[in-house]
């Protein structure tokens, strides 16, 4: 007697090896959510430091 499912191992989309395409990410995607990190990261210290300087002019 074979294997059952002749050997592959089922994952939960199937026996498709291939991940779906809407999950896949792009290189570029991912070179490209770096710099926005950073970008938002700056700006949100900006404004606390903003905000710190307001609150040490009261």
């Amino acid at each position: 007697m074979g294997p059952v499912n002749g050997g592959r191992i089922r994952s939960d989309e199937g026996f498709c090896s291939e991940r779906p395409s809407h999950i896949r990410t792009s290189l570029q995607e991912l070179t490209m959510a770096d710099p926005a990190f950073v970008v938002t990261t700056i700006a949100v210290f900006a404004l606390v430091a903003l905000a710190a300087k307001g609150v040490t002019k009261l």
